[in-house]
């Protein structure tokens, strides 16, 4: 059965922070930090700000979200898994088997010469043992390495959740989640929005909570840096206040308006973020951009945008 995730739609208009407020976050956080700057210089600025440096993405350490991809998937499978191997990926995250079991998905993963060394599959809620086994058993079956938690953070009503009760549940599940996923030979990691830097009533975020009291034997975080942004947040401190727990961190860059944008084309200075990337404990370098193909851009734009990311990756000094 495939075990497609649930996410929210991927445009700017439908997340809980408007594209003033973004901007007025950015802005903010931006001055926190003076001269050193959380975001790059103009539009494309970012690769050169970072063109000196002698370190550099590891190429086999490079991956892509296949939700990126979405829709190109369900059209053509083994065709764009192809295209993806092509373009230089080795390995790939999964959002999802694009309606094959989990054999069949690997079966054309191994076609196309890729790896599905990670993915996204949701922890249940309430949380019961023997639906997430399943999902642990899919994810050896595809060859995955990583399995991760992708979304969490609005009530029943669709706005952020500010009770800390309930992030501090979400802490337990996800030690429950993590414990079962190392019996079966995987690491478990959760994957961030901007909604778990929301302040909660009391001050803290569910962001403190999770790190706080999630085991670090047993959860890591896959940050996503545009989201990390979008929650007024520099990856740098996010980093810094928890070593050695980001394996995984989804490349995403930031348009001036808010928005999505291909790597290189945004404000975010990655290099500035990488070099960091020894104290965080970064495994793995995913490409992600969430409207890729959606309108007004075509299914097969995210092809450019998978090409333009692996590129600056491969290419990106810091």
């Amino acid at each position: 059965m495939d075990r497609q995730i649930n996410r929210p739609e991927p445009t700017p208009a439908s997340e809980s922070v408007s594209r003033r407020g973004v901007l007025r976050a950015a802005t903010v956080s931006a001055a926190a930090v003076g001269a050193a700057g959380l975001l790059a210089g103009p539009a494309g600025a970012a690769p050169a700000a970072s063109a000196q440096g002698r370190r550099r993405v590891p190429v086999d350490r490079i991956s892509i979200q296949l939700y990126t991809l979405r829709d190109q998937l369900a059209a053509d499978l083994p065709g764009t898994l192809d295209a993806l191997r092509r373009i230089g990926y080795r390995r790939v995250e999964h959002a999802g088997f694009v309606g094959r079991t989990a054999a069949e998905f690997r079966a054309a993963l191994d076609e196309a010469g890729l790896r599905a060394t990670s993915g996204h599959t949701g922890i249940p809620q309430p949380f019961d043992a023997a639906t997430w086994e399943q999902a642990l058993e899919d994810a050896n079956v595809v060859g995955s390495k990583k399995i991760v938690h992708p979304y969490f953070g609005r009530d029943a009503a669709g706005q952020p959740i500010r009770d800390p009760a309930v992030y501090r549940a979400l802490a337990r599940d996800l030690n429950k989640a993590g414990r079962l996923a190392e019996r079966a030979g995987l690491d478990f990691g959760y994957h961030n929005h901007q909604l778990e830097f929301v302040p909660l009533t009391g001050g803290s975020t569910g962001f403190d909570i999770l790190t706080a009291q999630t085991d670090p034997r047993l959860v890591h975080f896959e940050l996503d840096l545009y989201w990390t942004w979008r929650g007024a947040h520099d990856p740098v401190d996010v980093i810094r206040a928890n070593r050695g727990r980001i394996r995984q961190v989804h490349v995403k860059d930031l348009d001036v308006e808010g928005g999505f944008a291909d790597l290189g084309d945004g404000l975010i200075d990655f290099g500035r973020i990488f070099a960091h990337e020894r104290e965080a404990g970064i495994e793995e370098y995913i490409v992600e951009r969430d409207d890729a193909g959606t309108p007004p851009r075509s299914p097969a734009d995210a092809l450019d945008t998978a090409r333009v990311g692996f590129d600056y990756l491969a290419s990106l000094r810091y």
